[in-house]
């Protein structure tokens, strides 16, 4: 191969014209689900555990930060290690290590061995997150690959409004270790799902994997992945501490009914874009961001006022849905033959950004109070839509390049 990454998008094993393969899209989207629940039901379950385990709230709160560690520093290695194998059989490794992971969390009564398995919970995350883009991508006809990333994203919005109230429930009314007990018999039955239904896609061969620097070279790449770590960072120091500003504003009674209207909002975003994507990945980036920023703005300024908090949650919720789906298609369509080491990267700068905002958002707090979480998501939401505006050619253009 030659140090030239071309740019056609990953092979795909449909016919055009064809039907999408839903049954292994939503095998794929049950994957995103149980990745991001796995990652998120500590928090919901976090004073059970800590009494579970005998230790403090906040050390507790480090299996979230444990996780995402996981995944951040194996996202990029094992996508490397990894890229010879047969994608099915790398997807069942990922989802078979959260069964083990969430089987150990819900037996251990030690805090370091329920943190090892986080941390292995974390390395599964980083396999299947580098892995679902471009197995999506390879499922579906070249026109309909945005629509099928947006079905399997649908798994990340699906998760927070509906999987973390519910394994929080669960968890109050059984015991939070039946709540991980849970997650371990989704995981068995993906397995099977996945085995008897997901097709199977070859690896790369050794010569044609390219590294990561070279990758970082190809038009497009780059300012996706600048887009990202700006995009999330802003997402996360708002989101991390968004029941903290509305306690600060009186509107603690409200926490639930807006992270209610936020997921409801994330899902129709995620329909929207599935909808459209083929055909409007600029724009709808470009809305996605405004959309964000109107609702970081609205809190700014109006968050001791009920109803325009509500209009903030559904205006965030719109903008943020869809963006995963946005810019993980994004980072497929410039990475061309370099989609996964691409999406791999990404991975790697989503969970380091999910990791910064938390870490900022607390030095925020402690130097300037609940105030500057969204006035802080604005600042940086100025540069996301900058680079999105300026990447018109490669990592945002117009139409497609498909």
């Amino acid at each position: 191969m030659s140090d030239r990454i071309t740019r056609p998008a990953p092979p795909s094993t449909a016919i055009p014209g064809e039907r999408l393969p839903l049954g292994a899209l939503l095998a794929l989207a049950t994957a995103a689900f149980i990745t991001v629940l796995t990652e998120t039901l500590p928090a919901g379950v976090l004073p059970a555990m800590s009494a579970g385990l005998g230790v403090s709230e906040s050390a507790t709160g480090q299996l979230v930060t444990v996780y995402a560690i996981g995944t951040a520093v194996s996202a990029i290695p094992l996508s490397a290690a990894t890229a010879g194998w047969p994608r099915k059989r790398l997807l069942l490794s990922g989802v078979a290590g959260f069964a083990v992971a969430n089987t150990v969390t819900a037996v251990s009564a030690s805090f370091p061995l329920t943190l090892v398995a986080r941390f292995v919970a974390g390395v599964a995350a980083g396999v299947v997150w580098a892995l679902l883009a471009g197995y999506a991508r390879r499922l579906a006809p070249v026109h309909l690959q945005g629509k099928a990333m947006a079905i399997v994203m649908a798994g990340i919005p699906a998760a927070l409004s509906l999987g973390v109230p519910a394994g929080t429930f669960a968890g109050a009314a059984l015991g939070w270790r039946v709540t991980f007990w849970a997650m371990t018999a989704i995981a068995v039955v993906l397995l099977a799902w996945i085995a008897a239904l997901v097709p199977d896609h070859p690896g790369q061969r050794a010569g044609g994997r390219p590294a990561l620097l070279r990758t970082l070279t190809v038009p497009g790449v780059a300012p996706v992945l600048l887009v990202t770590l700006l995009f999330v960072l802003a997402q996360t120091i708002l989101y991390t501490y968004v029941a903290t500003l509305l306690n600060a504003n009186g509107l603690g009674d409200a926490v639930d009914l807006f992270l209610l209207i936020f997921g409801v909002a994330s899902l129709v975003s995620i329909w929207l874009v599935g909808a459209h994507i083929d055909r409007r990945l600029r724009p709808l980036t470009i809305g996605a961001v405004i959309l964000v920023a109107v609702g970081a703005f609205v809190l700014a300024v109006a968050a001791r006022e009920p109803a325009l908090v509500y209009v903030a949650a559904a205006l965030w919720g719109l903008g943020w849905g869809g963006a995963p789906t946005l810019l993980q298609t994004a980072a497929g369509d410039a990475g061309g033959e370099a989609a996964d080491t691409a999406q791999a990267a990404l991975v790697t700068l989503w969970n380091a950004a999910m990791a910064a905002g938390g870490a900022v958002g607390g030095v925020l707090l402690n130097l300037f109070g609940t105030g500057a979480f969204a006035w802080s998501t604005l600042v940086l939401l100025a540069p996301t839509l900058a680079a999105v505006l300026l990447a018109r050619r490669h990592a945002f253009p117009p139409r497609r390049l498909t």
